[in-house]
Parts: C-alpha cells; structure tokens; sequence
C-alpha cells in the first residue's frame, strides 16, 4: 500500500468515527440550511478539507480515487457532508495552482476552507499589483464557515470588447466577501450554498491563475489533469454515496418485523429491489472509476485518448447522478407512506441525491458531448 493509499484508508477510519457527532446533529442541517459549526469544525480536524493538499504542503495528496473512496464515505454519512467534504477537500488542490508561500499559510489553519464558484460571473478590472475584483456568485457551498471564497472572473482590460475575455480564477478572503442568505431549497439544505458576492475587492495577482487552462506548480496528476475533469471528480461522487446510505436504510428497514408478521425482506419484491439496487450502483461506480483511472493515465499523454477519456468521464458523471436518483426514488416507493415523513432517511437521500444531480458537472448535456464524439462530430464550443 503506498502513501497514498494509507492515507485514504486513515481518512474513510476518521469519517466514519464521525458518525455519531453527525447523527447527533442531523436534524438542524434542514432548518440550519448549514452544517452546525462543531460538524464542520470536527470534518476540518479530521483532515477532510485538505484531500488534494500537495504533500509538499503537509497534506495527503490523495489519488483521484482514494479521494473518491473518501468523498464516498462521507456522502454515505451524509449527502451535506459528503457534498462539503467533495468540495473543499477537492478545492484544496488550489494549492496545486498557486505558490506555496501564497496557498501554503492558508492550509496551516486545520478549520481552512476554499468555497468556490465555477461560473464566470465576476469581473476583474487590472490595476497595479492585481486586479479589483466585482462580482455575485451562486452556490457557494460551505461559504459560511469558508476561509477562502474563489470566484471565476472575466479580466476586463479595456481592450477589444469583442474578444472574448480571459477567465481567471480569483481567490480572496472570506470577509471580503458578502454572503446573500438565499439558500432555500428541497435537498442537500446542510451544504449553505448560497450566493456570495464581491465589490471591488483588491485581488494581487499572486491570487489567481488562469482557468480553465492552468500552469500547475506542484508536480502531482490531479493538479496536471485537466481543471474541468478535476473539478468533475469533487461533485459526481457524491450521488453515488448517497444512494450506497439509502441502500443501506432500506436493508435495515426491511428486516424490521411487526409483531405477528413476516420482516418485508422475506418477500420476493423486496428481494428484487434490494438487489436491482446493487447491480445498478455497482455498474455506475465502476464506470466512474474507471473513468476517472482513465483520464488520470491519459493526462500527460494528451491527444485523442486523453479527449476520450475526458468524454467517457462526463458521461460517467451524468451516469453516476441518475443512477443515484433512480436508486434513492426506487428504494424510497418501495419503503411506502413512512418515506414521506421528512424524518426518514430514505426522503433525505432521494432529496439529496435529486439536488446533488442537478449540478453542472452531471448535466444530461454530457451524453450530447459523448454522442458527437462517437458520431466523429466535433465538439467545438462544448467544454469537456
């Protein structure tokens, strides 16, 4: 087992001794809509924010499928969990992006958190030094308890107004930002994803780097992989947990028997449910493992293959997340009128699984990518 490797297993070991801390606490995220700050404090202290953090920094610099591994075990815990630890332990390969003197001090704080928007809705107008940056962002999970907020910006120099502006990313304090209390919303409530948004905030330069096409400046595979097939990984897990949670949920239930009466699993429907559920969350997490295996390999190598895998991943993304809703909806009719009630774990991981698969990187619209490629179009204008 190399480095690697032991530190995931060390990480899946701390996320499931959390377990009951998280349990003890679930009720609020719902009508917190944030995790309550001695989860998030606890996940922190683990280590489950600093999953990419380069080993030159002290961190584990988990392979892109120990971090899956991991992300999966906290998302079985919790979809809010899961979809923070995704998030922020994938943000921590900023450090992967950026100089060490810069990211290097962030990640010395065990509660440090990069909250971050993909979406290039911000502007950063250069001046001496960097640029004054303006802008609101939408779904900035964890931004309450964030450190860093990174925004994705358009750099607006005056130039051609007709050229398409450059997109850098832009990383500032999280006090400089405002966080707009917006996130009202049926699943994944715990994660705090609101809008945060920027007024011309001084960013120096050392402060970003180029996006999508970014100068790595450390030397490990998930900071040379491509930023978007990066940035995929952190989120399309996170479905698949929820759904091995809402497995689990049903089995347990299902040998539960009333007084006088059969437990459910004894009948040949129950039966078929439960295992209908195993082969199909078996074949979708397969597919992105390999996937992400894939498109790893084939970084430095560039080219067709490399195109391929990046395609295959987007689609195993878009796979992994309707794989989870159809798991978590099945499983939650199966289970009857008691999964209606909010305090049942199969209508929160129906909800969770339903909200996490509406995220960009596990869009319908990959398998329009995967069907040109396949068809030898070309995929001009469709980001991979």
């Amino acid at each position: 087992m190399d480095r690697a490797d032991a530190a995931a297993e060390t990480l899946i070991t701390r996320v499931r001794d959390l377990g009951p801390l998280v349990r003890a606490h679930s009720t609020t995220f719902d009508r917190e809509r944030r995790l309550p700050a001695p989860v998030f404090a606890a996940l922190g202290e683990a280590g489950l924010f600093r999953l990419f953090l380069p080993a030159a920094l002290g961190g584990p610099e988990l392979s892109p499928l120990g971090f899956m591994r991991v992300v999966e075990a906290a998302a079985e815990l919790d979809g809010s969990v899961g979809w923070l630890v995704g998030n922020g332990g994938g943000m921590s390969r900023a450090a992967g992006y950026l100089a060490a003197e810069v990211a290097g001090p962030w990640f010395q704080d065990p509660d440090a958190f990069v909250a971050a928007a993909t979406g290039a809705l911000g502007r950063a107008a250069p001046v001496a030094g960097g640029y004054r940056v303006s802008g609101r962002w939408p779904f900035g999970s964890g931004i309450h308890h964030a450190t860093v907020a990174m925004g994705l910006c358009g750099v607006a120099d005056g130039a051609d107004a007709t050229a398409p502006a450059p997109t850098i990313a832009c990383y500032m304090p999280r006090a400089a930002v405002t966080v707009h209390d917006n996130w009202f919303v049926s699943g994944l409530r715990g994660t705090g994803s609101c809008d945060f948004e920027a007024a011309d905030v001084f960013v120096p330069a050392e402060n970003t780097h180029a996006f999508p096409d970014i100068a790595p400046t450390q030397p490990g595979t998930i900071y040379r992989m491509p930023a978007v097939s990066a940035f995929a990984i952190t989120v399309a897990t996170v479905p698949l947990g929820i759904a091995r949670a809402a497995i689990a949920a049903f089995a347990e239930a299902a040998a539960r028997a009333r007084p006088g009466t059969a437990a459910p699993r004894e009948r040949e429907a129950v039966q078929i449910e439960a295992g209908r559920a195993e082969a199909r969350h078996a074949a979708a997490r397969l597919y992105l493992a390999q996937s992400i295996a894939d498109v790893a390999e084939a970084t430095d190598g560039g080219g067709e293959t490399l195109a391929r895998a990046r395609v295959a991943l987007r689609m195993a993304c878009a796979t992994a997340a309707e794989t989870a809703v159809t798991i978590t909806d099945a499983l939650a009719a199966a289970s009857g009128s008691a999964a209606l009630f909010e305090g049942h774990p199969l209508d929160r991981c129906a909800r969770d699984a339903r909200a996490a698969a509406r995220h960009v990187a596990m869009s319908p619209a990959a398998y329009q990518i995967g069907g040109r490629f396949a068809l030898g179009m070309e995929l001009a204008g469709f980001r991979l």
